[in-house]
């Protein structure tokens, strides 16, 4: 087990007014591998910007110009967050989604998930090693 130690307690983050998070299964669960630089800006923007229930109302010129994308990109980033099930659209209004219950793939969902069956199988036998089970 790595002991962890706060390096500059005056720098702690603490959550004050707004509060945005990603939750750690977007890690563990391999989400952020499904997603190209130009989509994984524009999750971490929605959630960024978004409320409490995952809601926000930037316009698309606000966005391209915020991170510094063309509209086709913006686009094309959009609609594949929407096809991966990360986010709702109304044409007005983006939902940051609750983490479907496994990734939706880029290319093969059937391909995917048995990497990901793969890899937990791999997690969990290290993690037995570790605890000495």
């Amino acid at each position: 087990m790595i002991n962890k130690k706060i390096i500059n307690p005056n720098r702690v983050r603490r959550i004050e007014g707004g509060f945005g998070f990603i939750p750690h299964r977007f890690l563990t669960d391999g989400f952020i591998h499904l997603l190209n630089r130009k989509e994984l800006i524009l999750y971490f923007f929605l959630i960024l910007a978004s409320d409490r229930y995952g809601l926000s109302f930037y316009s698309y010129d606000a966005i391209c110009s915020c991170l510094e994308l063309c509209v086709e990109d913006y686009i094309a980033a959009r609609d594949n967050l929407i096809k991966k099930d990360l986010i709702a659209f109304d044409g007005t209004l983006f939902q940051v989604l609750s983490l479907p219950e496994r990734p939706v793939s880029k290319s093969g969902q059937a391909r995917e998930e048995g990497l990901f069956r793969i890899t937990s199988l791999v997690r969990q036998s290290l993690w037995r090693d570790e605890d000495g089970r």
